[in-house]
C-alpha cells in the first residue's frame, strides 16, 4: 500500500502559476489605484514583487484578447455552410446548432446485457439539435432536407428521453468555447456513436416492436433501416425553432 503512482499525467493540459496581480485602492473620493506584479517560484509561492511594467500590462491585454477571439470564434464556419446545417442560434445556451443526417451506416456500441453485437448497422436519416452541454435527436422517414413542417420521429435508440434529449450518462462532453460550427456538428455525432447503448428511458418503446430485437436483426442482416417501425411524436422541426 505505500507504493504510490504519479498520475498527473492522466489529468490533460496542466497549467503553472507563472504569476500573480495584486490591486491596491486608496480610500477617499479620489481613490488610486496601484498594481503590484509578483513573480512565482517553483512551489507555487509570490515573489519579487514590483509594480506592473507596461510591457507586462501588454502581455496580460494579449493575453485576454486572445481568449475573446477565442469566444467569437465558437460556431462560426471555416467556409461555405455544410449543406444538412438547418439554424444556428449563436444565443441560445451559449450556442446551439440544428442539422440532419441521412440514412448512413455506422459502427454501433451495446452493454453486454442487451445481448446485441458491437457492430456496423444502419441508421435512419436523423434530426439533431444541440447546445454547448446537451444533444436531443430525432428520427426522420424521408432523406428529403427537411422544413418547418416535416413531422418528428423518436430516435430508435436506447439512452433517449421522450422529448429527445441524450442522456450521455458518463461520457465527458468537451467541446472547446472555439469549436467551429464543423468541428461542433463532427464532435456530438461521434460523441452520440462512440458511446455505449444501455437502456430504454420511458414506459414505452421508441419502435414500433421490440428495439432490442430490431438492432439484432439489422446488425445479422445488414439491410437498410426498415423507417416502417419509425413512431412519430407529434413534433415538427418547427418546435425544435421556438
Amino acid at each position: 500500500m505505500n507504493n504510490l503512482n504519479d498520475i498527473t499525467a492522466s489529468f490533460g493540459t496542466l497549467y503553472h502559476p507563472k504569476s500573480a496581480l495584486v490591486f491596491y485602492e486608496t480610500k477617499g473620493a479620489d481613490a488610486e489605484v496601484y498594481v503590484e506584479h509578483f513573480d512565482m517560484d517553483k512551489n507555487g509561492s509570490p515573489v519579487n514583487a514590483h509594480p506592473l511594467t507596461v510591457r507586462e500590462a501588454n502581455k496580460l491585454a494579449r493575453s485576454l484578447q486572445t481568449e475573446q477571439e477565442k469566444d467569437k470564434a465558437f460556431l462560426k464556419s471555416r467556409g461555405i455552410l455544410m449543406p444538412n446545417i438547418l439554424h444556428i442560434n449563436p444565443n441560445k445556451d451559449k450556442g446551439a446548432v440544428l442539422w440532419y443526417t441521412k440514412t448512413q451506416r455506422r459502427q454501433l456500441y451495446f452493454v453486454n446485457g442487451l445481448n446485441i453485437p458491437s457492430e456496423m448497422a444502419s441508421v435512419p436519416p436523423m434530426i439533431w439539435y444541440a447546445t454547448k452541454n446537451s444533444l436531443s435527436v430525432f428520427a426522420l422517414a424521408s432523406e428529403r432536407r427537411p422544413t418547418e413542417k416535416t413531422p418528428l420521429y423518436y430516435a430508435p435508440f436506447f439512452n433517449i428521453y421522450e422529448d429527445g434529449r441524450v442522456c450521455m450518462g458518463t461520457v465527458n462532453i468537451n467541446i472547446k468555447n472555439s469549436a467551429s460550427v464543423e468541428e461542433f456538428v463532427f464532435a456530438w455525432e461521434d460523441y452520440f456513436f462512440n458511446s455505449y447503448f444501455s437502456h430504454l428511458l420511458g414506459s414505452n418503446s421508441p419502435v414500433k416492436g421490440n428495439c432490442v430485437n430490431l438492432w439484432k436483426d439489422l446488425i445479422e442482416t445488414g439491410e437498410p433501416f426498415p423507417k416502417e417501425v419509425l413512431k412519430k411524436n407529434n413534433k415538427t422541426l418547427k418546435n425544435l425553432l421556438s
